[in-house]
């Protein structure tokens, strides 16, 4: 009898599944290097294998995935570990560092890592890239729960929206729908971190690329970048200005 926490790693290897088709890392009928035979043969080793994919998308069905195959699923796919197999954490993307909590099991360093461009730009799953004496923790008032990153704006792009020194609090976005266009997001992709209006451009029904636009667009032209499954977006929530 297959165990509830097998069930429940199943149907995070759903919702996963489902993201990545969000993203369009994965298309279920392509021939072109993202069909779901070729999701079978990296995590099953053959590309007939593809019944079995379905058969796991299928919540009726009693074939389940199992840990190893989860395993190298995250690994191809760049999805958190901790997420699929624990249920912890986000699915893809940066994850903060566990908080440490103080004798009566309070949060004792805050809600919002506070780090470098830098360090943001360039983390992955690991979150052993944040140095530790670059990131420290805070809190605001109205801002509660988790998945909140703050870094330093460098340069003069989007002024006078947000000015060359000014501190930005953002949330991860997980899917590609909850995206408003023209909203400002942090925008990493590729180790690279943008702070921009957004637009999204659609391409066989999907959000192929996003146009990213300066406020100060004077100076700044805007540009395209390919979403892929490395592209993470965080929405700008909050701005701090010193007066």
């Amino acid at each position: 009898m297959i165990g509830e926490d097998r069930l429940e790693l199943n149907d995070r290897f759903i919702k996963v599944f489902q993201l990545l088709e969000d993203k369009g890392a994965i298309i279920k009928n392509d021939r072109n290097g993202r069909g779901i035979g070729d999701v079978a043969e990296k995590i099953l080793g053959n590309k007939g294998y593809g019944h079995i994919i379905r058969a796991f998308l299928n919540p009726d069905d009693k074939r389940v995935v199992s840990y190893s195959q989860a395993r190298k699923f995250c690994r191809e796919y760049g999805i958190n570990e901790d997420f699929l197999l624990d249920g912890t954490g986000t699915p893809f993307g940066f994850d903060l560092p566990k908080r440490s909590t103080d004798t009566v099991g309070k949060f004792s360093k805050g809600n919002i890592l506070f780090t470098t461009v830098e360090a943001f730009a360039g983390s992955s799953v690991d979150t052993s890239s944040f140095a530790t004496e670059d990131s420290s923790w805070f809190t605001l008032p109205g801002l509660q729960g988790g998945g909140l990153v703050a870094f330093q704006i460098n340069g003069n792009s989007m002024e006078p929206v947000i000015m060359d020194g000014d501190i930005v609090v953002c949330r991860e976005v997980e899917r590609m729908d909850q995206i408003k266009d023209n909203e400002i997001y942090a925008v990493k992709n590729n180790g690279s971190l943008w702070v921009k209006h957004v637009q999204r451009i659609y391409h066989g029904g999907r959000v192929t690329h996003l146009k990213l636009i300066s406020a100060n667009h004077l100076e700044h032209d805007p540009f395209v970048e390919e979403v892929n499954i490395h592209t993470r977006l965080y929405r700008v929530v909050r701005k701090i200005t010193d007066f």
